[in-house]
C-alpha cells in the first residue's frame, strides 16, 4: 500500500495524466485539441481539462485495439495462464495504489473516500482475480454427432471458444473505477482488446487505471482510453464497424440509443440500465437490521445507484416506527467532501443533476407526497458551491405518482405501507425496472415465495447489496440486457465456433 505522503504527492501528477488519452500504447490528445472541464462536485471548481475526443479519435483507439487483437500478435499469441498472471498484476498494482485510486474517484464524483477503501477498491481488485482465474478454464466441448455415416463416414466434432474481438466500455459516473474494471476484467480474461471512455464528468481515475496496465505487462494497443462526450466519443464508439462488441451502464434512453446505433453491423450490446428497486419490510423482521439496511439502500453513494432502495414497503404494524428511525438515521448522516475520511455523504455530480433530484421531491410533493426529513440543499459555507442534497425520507406517494415509478438517482427514499403479502407483490412488481430487490422477514418460506415471485434480476434477503464476483449482476425488463461479474457472463465476450472434421 502506498503511504498518505506518496499518495497526497501523486494525487496532483495523477489527475494531470487525465489530461490526455492512452491510445495504443501512448499519452495523446485529440486531434481537434478541444478540452472539457471536469468538476470537483463538493465546490463546483474546475479540477482539470480533458481531452474532447470526437470520431477521429475513436478511430485511432479503434484502430490500435484491431492492431492488437490481430492474429500472430503479442496479446492472442499468449497462453490463457499467461494473461491470467497479467490480470493477477493489474489486481496486485491496483491494490498497491488502493489510495491514490481512491482519493480520484473522491474528488471525482464525490463519493466518500471510505465507501471507496472499503468497497469500490477491494471488490475492483477481486473482480480481477477472480476473472484471472477463468483464463484457463475457458474450454469448448467435444460433441458427438448423428450424421449419416453415408455422407462421408465418421465424424470427430468441436466447438472452440474465441474471443469476440474489439470491445467498447462505456462507463457511468456513478461508481468510475468499479464500473470500468467491471468491463475490462472479463474482456482481457478471454482475450478481447477494450476502448475504455468514462464519463465526462469522471475520467481521471480512469487515466490512472490505464497507466497500471501498462506497469502490469499488458501489451500496447490492448487497453485503450479515451474521453469526450457522450454524443460525440460514445456515439462514435457504438457505431464504429471496427467495434465487436458494447458494454454499456446507465440510463436506459441512452441504453435504447445504443442498441439502435448498434444494428450498422450487428455488434454485440450489454446493458447494465436502470432501477425503482423495491425494499419490503415484514413486521416480524429485525428491525435494527432493516434501518441499517435500509438507510444504506437509500443513501450509499448519494443514492446514486441503479440498485438503490428508493422504494420502501413497510408493513403496517411497524411503518411508523420503520419511518421514524429512519428519519432519523438519515438526519443524522454526516454530508461533506468525499475525501474527508468523516464523511458519509457526499455531494452529487452536478448542479444539473442536484436540481432534477430536488425537482422530483418537489413533484412529490405536489403529488401529494409529504417529506419527513430532508429534501433540500444543505445550507452553510462547508456546502458552498457544492452539488449537496440533504438524505430525503418521504411518505404518502400516490401508488402512480412519478416519484414511485421514475429513477431519481439521488437520497430520496419513500415509504409506503403494505398489508397483505399479495398486495406488495403487485405493488413491488409494478415497475418497467427490475435490476434489485429486498425482503426482510424472519420467515423462511415467505422469503422463498417472495424471492420467487418478484421480478428483478436479484433479490437480498435480510441484507441489501451484498456482492460477490461469482454472482451474476443484471436485470429485467428495462434494466438490461446480460450479466455482469459471474462465470455466465464470460460467453458476452466469446463466440462459438464449431469444427467438424471427417475421419
Amino acid at each position: 500500500m502506498t503511504s498518505a505522503l506518496q499518495t497526497a504527492s501523486s494525487v496532483e501528477a495523477d489527475i494531470r495524466l487525465a489530461e490526455k488519452m492512452f491510445i495504443g500504447g501512448e499519452w495523446v490528445a485529440a486531434t481537434s485539441g478541444r478540452t472539457l472541464p471536469v468538476y470537483d462536485p463538493a465546490d463546483g471548481r474546475v479540477v482539470v481539462e480533458v481531452s474532447a475526443s470526437d470520431a477521429s479519435d475513436v478511430d485511432r483507439a479503434v484502430a490500435a485495439a484491431r492492431a492488437a487483437f490481430a492474429p500472430g500478435g503479442s496479446w492472442r499469441s499468449l497462453t490463457p495462464q499467461a494473461r491470467g498472471r497479467l490480470i493477477w498484476r493489474l489486481a496486485d498494482l491496483i491494490e498497491e495504489n488502493a489510495e491514490r485510486l481512491a482519493a480520484l474517484d473522491s474528488i471525482d464524483s464525490g463519493k466518500p473516500i471510505n465507501e471507496m477503501r472499503y468497497f469500490d477498491i477491494p471488490f475492483s481488485v477481486d473482480v480481477l482475480r477472480y476473472y484471472a482465474g477463468w483464463t484457463t478454464k475457458i474450454t469448448g466441448e467435444t460433441i458427438p454427432i448423428s450424421y449419416p455415416a453415408s455422407h462421408g463416414g465418421r465424424f470427430h466434432a468441436y466447438t472452440l471458444k474465441e474471443p469476440v474481438g474489439v470491445v467498447a466500455a462505456i462507463v457511468p459516473w456513478n461508481l468510475p473505477l468499479l464500473m470500468a474494471v467491471k468491463k475490462l476484467a472479463p474482456a482481457l480474461a478471454t482475450g478481447c482488446t477494450i476502448v475504455l471512455k468514462p464519463a465526462e464528468q469522471t475520467p481521471i481515475s480512469i487515466a490512472l487505471l490505464a497507466q497500471l496496465t501498462v506497469e502490469a505487462g499488458i501489451p500496447a494497443g490492448v487497453v485503450n482510453y479515451v474521453t469526450g462526450f457522450g454524443e460525440t466519443a460514445g456515439a462514435a464508439l457504438v457505431e464504429h464497424p471496427g467495434v465487436d462488441k458494447v458494454t454499456f451502464t446507465g440510463s436506459v434512453p441512452t441504453g435504447k440509443a445504443i442498441v439502435r446505433a448498434a444494428t450498422g453491423n450487428l455488434k454485440r450490446v450489454s446493458l447494465e440500465l436502470g432501477g425503482k428497486s423495491p425494499n419490503i419490510v415484514f413486521d416480524d423482521a429485525d428491525l435494527d437490521a432493516v434501518i441499517a439496511g435500509a438507510a444504506a439502500a437509500a443513501f450509499a453513494t448519494q443514492g446514486e445507484s441503479c440498485i438503490a432502495g428508493s422504494r420502501l414497503y413497510v408493513q403496517r404494524g411497524v411503518f411508523d416506527e420503520v419511518v421514524q428511525r429512519l428519519a432519523k438515521h438519515a438526519a443524522s448522516i454526516t454530508l461533506g467532501r468525499g475525501t474527508d475520511p468523516a464523511t458519509q455523504m457526499g455531494p452529487l455530480i452536478s448542479a444539473e443533476h442536484r436540481d432534477k433530484v430536488l425537482g422530483y421531491v418537489e413533484i412529490g410533493v405536489s403529488e401529494g407526497a409529504e417529506v419527513v426529513t430532508g429534501g433540500r440543499a444543505p445550507q452553510g459555507e462547508s456546502y458552498a458551491g457544492g452539488y449537496f442534497v440533504e438524505p430525503t425520507v418521504i411518505v404518502n406517494a400516490r401508488p402512480d405518482s412519478r416519484i414511485m415509478h421514475e429513477e431519481i438517482f439521488g437520497p430520496v427514499v419513500s415509504v409506503v405501507p403494505f398489508d397483505t403479502e399479495e398486495e406488495v407483490l403487485v405493488l413491488a412488481n409494478n415497475t418497467r425496472f427490475g435490476l434489485g430487490a429486498g425482503v426482510w422477514t424472519r420467515d423462511v418460506s415467505r422469503a422463498h415465495r417472495m424471492a420467487a415471485a418478484i421480478e428483478s434480476g436479484q433479490v437480498w434477503v435480510n441484507c441489501y447489496q451484498a456482492a460477490d464476483s461469482a454472482l451474476p449482476f443484471g436485470g429485467t425488463k428495462e434494466s438490461g440486457w446480460g450479466r455482469e461479474t459471474c462465470r455466465e457472463s464470460l460467453e458476452e465476450y466469446l463466440e462459438t465456433k464449431t469444427v467438424v472434421v471427417s475421419l
